[in-house]
């Protein structure tokens, strides 16, 4: 009896271990329990990998037109190399532009051909009364006229920018009027400039200008330098502060950005402008009036991903 209970045994071991040898053969893991029962693992298939990682992947809405649905009110979207329109919403609409205005006071700045070195002084006449918005440029601050540049291209400081406008030649009034005047060269003919600052609703413009505004602050090195600096250091009052650029996609590996500026106030919403390649071409996006906190980050990032996932159609500039 000894040796046929051994024999049963045996013969049940040899046919569990068979099972776990056909389990391997079949490209499937298998993990025997202490009671010798097989229990096969399937290994994750190259398809269900894919399938989490769309899924991970934001999805990209688009309309029956197959054009990407966008949260800011109004857009426009152009192939600098050729002027030619892949994307636009209410292009024409005339909007407050917030801090966006910042591109022409650069330009209109950098047309005087001043000194970058000449110190300037933070006065009481450079605090915002528009909206009481917060600045660590306090009253007697001392920067150059370059520092000034930079903190209002980089992270919109707003004293800077009244700075710039201040120590024009004829003073803040005139170098509004030097604004308009640049518009009207530029051919902007929804632009309207009362503040160097953009803190106040009645800087208007349209997406359609903001294009060409872009294309000219384009031309100017330090403009485009200046505006897509992640960050710099400065002394103010003896100790150093750290500013940052207010559009955080200037530190994104994925985007090449040539040129970047960002604008808030309530009238305005988010507003973004951008020349930016993708897909290997050069690339003018503005995005004004975004409701949301990230909608006009989302927005572009939706934008640059519709380009690069199909071939689009060309469309004629519109007037």
């Amino acid at each position: 009896m000894g040796k046929a209970l051994f024999l049963l045994v045996t013969a049940s071991l040899a046919l569990s271990l068979a099972s776990v040898d056909a389990q391997a053969a079949t490209g499937k893991r298998a993990v025997v329990s202490k009671k010798h029962h097989v229990k096969p693992v399937a290994k994750q298939s190259a398809k269900s990998k894919f399938v989490q990682k769309r899924r991970a992947e934001p999805r990209l809405l688009v309309d029956s037109d197959g054009d990407p649905i966008l949260r800011s009110a109004s857009a426009l979207v152009i192939d600098q190399s050729s002027g030619a329109v892949l994307f636009e919403k209410n292009a024409g609409a005339q909007l407050p532009i917030a801090s966006i205005t910042k591109l022409m006071t650069a330009m209109v700045a950098l047309d005087a051909e001043p000194d970058l070195q000449q110190e300037l002084t933070i006065s009481q006449d450079d605090v915002d009364t528009f909206k009481g918005t917060h600045s660590r440029l306090r009253v007697g601050t001392r920067l150059t006229r370059e520092e000034m540049l930079r903190l209002a291209l980089m992270s919109s400081e707003n004293r800077a920018a009244a700075a710039l406008s201040r120590y024009y030649p004829g003073g803040r009034d005139e170098f509004v009027a030097a604004m308009n005047r640049k518009a009207e060269e530029l051919g902007l003919s929804d632009t309207r400039f009362e503040d160097p600052t953009g803190l106040t609703a009645a800087n208007l413009s349209s997406a359609r200008d903001l294009t060409k505004m872009t294309a000219a602050a384009h031309g100017y090195p330090l403009i485009r330098q200046f505006s897509t600096t992640p960050e710099h250091r400065v002394i103010v009052a003896g100790r150093p502060h750290t500013f940052h650029n207010t559009n955080r996609l200037v530190s994104n590996d994925g985007w090449e950005i040539g040129l970047s500026k960002t604008g808030y106030i309530s009238e305005a919403g988010k507003c973004l402008v951008m020349q930016a390649w993708v897909n290997n071409k050069p690339m003018i996006i503005v995005l004004l009036d975004s409701w949301g906190k990230l909608t006009r980050i989302g927005d572009a990032n939706r934008i640059k991903r519709w380009i690069e996932s199909a071939a689009l159609p060309q469309r004629p500039i519109t007037s």
